[in-house]
């Protein structure tokens, strides 16, 4: 992607964090990252593939994979620790407030997809990893999804909370965040 294109969709999607995907006209983009407006349609056609090829840059995809949730040490506590830490630190407020902005009606079919890949790897890796741990004995519940499921629930929460409210809600930081909410969970499971 060259600096212009770059230009556009960083004005794009920082239009679309503030006002919506709907509000978002390429007038404005076009002024947002200082070209015209027939520079905006040259490069990329329309405002939905703007969007699309935005989904694909690291900057706009937090780039959660599957190997984030491969290694493990077995021990409950510390792989816990290193999965909410993994996901808080690529899953940002940004990224939240982008992926709200991108649930519109006349957009979501086209990005729906790419919204769902991040939750359903970290349900994925979680399933996978609760499913190793009941195996072996460490933890007393045999229903891995609904534990992973309550996992992402913990992660998503703190980090929805703070995209929608920054401070306003809680001045809780997320390391006190993922500390306290581990050591409740695991409490919670381990045998």
């Amino acid at each position: 992607m060259d600096k212009t294109g770059l230009k556009i969709i960083n004005a794009t999607m920082n239009l679309i964090m503030e006002k919506g995907y709907p509000l978002t006209t390429t007038k404005e983009i076009a002024n947002r990252a200082g070209v015209n407006e027939s520079t905006v349609f040259r490069k990329f056609g329309s405002k939905k593939d703007i969007v699309l090829n935005a989904m694909e840059l690291r900057e706009w995809n937090p780039d959660l994979a599957a190997d984030d949730f491969k290694v493990y040490s077995l021990d409950l506590k510390k792989d816990l620790l290193k999965f909410s830490h993994t996901y808080l630190n690529k899953v940002t407020p940004k990224f939240v407030k982008v992926s709200l902005g991108l649930r519109c009606p006349e957009l979501y079919e086209y990005t729906k997809d790419g919204i769902m890949q991040v939750p359903m790897v970290f349900k994925k890796g979680l399933t996978d990893y609760f499913c190793e741990m009941y195996k072996r004995g460490k933890i007393n519940s045999s229903d891995h999804e609904s534990l992973a499921v309550m996992f992402l629930s913990l992660n998503f929460g703190f980090v929805f909370f703070k995209a929608s409210f920054d401070d306003m809600l809680t001045s809780l930081l997320k390391e006190t965040y993922i500390q306290n909410s581990v050591n409740i969970f695991v409490n919670g499971i381990k045998k």
